[in-house]
């Protein structure tokens, strides 16, 4: 549905700091127009009430790889559109798409593809920019990703892959690894977000490493060192540099399983929402029922099992991803870390946005931005999505 204006009414609100108990929120040419408390008349050609629901700008994900029984990886274009199609159901409205470590073709590939699905994407979540996750990590914090791929960073096939897409928006790499200051130096030189991810590093490495351009932490908690002792002596560990360096950003897998309530009471209680992005860095199980899966490629991704609503190594001895959606990272942050809705809202909307640069165009509900909404109801069940002016979905019919 493409519409040239729309009126949102009988809502509440939600800002960055407050909600407002009845708004109106007025769409023209996929921008917002009016956000406020007065119901003011309009012309709009498609009105909808939102029933005392809560209208909220559109979810951002950051971290992603995959839902609906689709992953980034499988090579495949109609993956990147059925993922997209897939989470705006539960209120995302735009996107990172994520790999996993993989051989450069493989990667370079995944590049193509997005650009092309990019192209044809209006019938799910924006593409706002592919997310790399690896190869360059760790091999001791490796988690579920496929050792056999895993290496240091290497200057001439970095170069290549950034000079073949303008597509790279962030690259998580372990920043301890020979050559991953200068890598990070590179990624910042080129407006790309160097991040730190599956690493073994101590806060004098980590310390270097933000300096240089390191200056988010993905997933917190996960494949990533806390305090450690080396000949008797102990070290911070990325977890602490996290909470030392004011400064650093950082991402949680809120699904209550990576990260459980009582850890996201403490990483809001340090960081703060403005400095808390929640991400679900959901697989292909996403949205899928209990069972075996792949993380990864189709073809050549790591067989998994999806229970407990996570997804795990066959042996269980690792996490594999999660499988959760964007509406249940919000529920997650009301419910089990006891936050105010308007908080949780703003680390899943204003704060991604603003890590990755686009916070004047996406994250909250202001004149101009981009028409990405959702409105939701008191259980965070998700009645409608809007990406750009358009209806993406809704649960039929729309009130009016």
């Amino acid at each position: 549905m493409n519409l040239q204006k729309i009126k949102i009414f009988n809502g509440k609100l939600i800002l960055p700091n407050r909600i407002l108990p009845n708004g109106t929120v007025i769409i023209e040419d996929g921008k917002i127009l009016f956000a406020g408390e007065e119901n003011i008349e309009t012309d709009a050609n498609l009105k909808i009430d939102a029933r005392g629901n809560y209208i909220s700008p559109g979810f951002i994900d950051i971290h992603i790889h995959g839902g609906g029984g689709h992953d980034f990886m499988d090579q495949d274009k109609k993956a990147f559109l059925e993922i997209a199609k897939m989470h705006a159901k539960h209120g995302t409205t735009a996107m990172s798409p994520t790999t996993l470590t993989a051989d450069k073709e493989s990667i370079l590939k995944s590049l193509r593809i997005y650009e092309d699905a990019r192209v044809e994407n209006n019938t799910g979540a924006d593409f706002i920019g592919m997310h790399l996750e690896g190869p360059y990590l760790a091999m001791s914090q490796k988690g579920a990703q496929d050792p056999k791929y895993i290496r240091d960073p290497n200057p001439d096939e970095y170069r290549e892959i950034i000079d073949s897409s303008k597509s790279v928006i962030r690259w998580s790499a372990a920043p301890e690894l020979r050559g991953a200051l200068e890598f990070g130096k590179y990624l910042h030189a080129k407006k790309i977000l160097p991040s730190i991810a599956h690493t073994d590093a101590i806060y004098e490495e980590v310390e270097k490493a933000f300096d240089v351009g390191y200056t988010h932490i993905t997933h917190l908690y996960s494949a990533m060192s806390g305090i450690t002792r080396r000949n008797a002596f102990r070290y911070a560990g990325v977890i602490e540099s996290a909470f030392l360096i004011d400064d650093m950003t950082v991402e949680i897998i809120a699904d209550g399983i990576h990260v459980p309530g009582p850890l996201l009471k403490l990483v809001y209680k340090i960081k703060g929402a403005d400095k808390i992005a929640l991400i679900t860095d959901a697989m292909r199980g996403a949205g899928m029922p209990p069972g075996p899966s792949i993380l990864g490629g189709r073809q050549n991704g790591v067989p998994v099992i999806i229970e407990d609503d996570v997804a795990k190594l066959p042996d269980r001895s690792f996490f594999a991803g999660s499988v959760a959606t964007c509406d249940r990272l919000v529920r997650n942050m009301v419910k089990l870390a006891d936050l105010p809705l308007y908080e949780a809202v703003r680390m899943m909307t204003l704060t991604p946005a603003a890590i990755m640069g686009i916070e004047n165009e996406k994250g909250s509900l202001q004149k101009g931005k981009h028409a990405d909404l959702v409105i939701f109801d008191d259980e965070f069940n998700v009645e409608c999505t809007i990406v750009r002016g358009n209806v993406i979905f809704s649960r039929p019919p729309i009130p009016a």
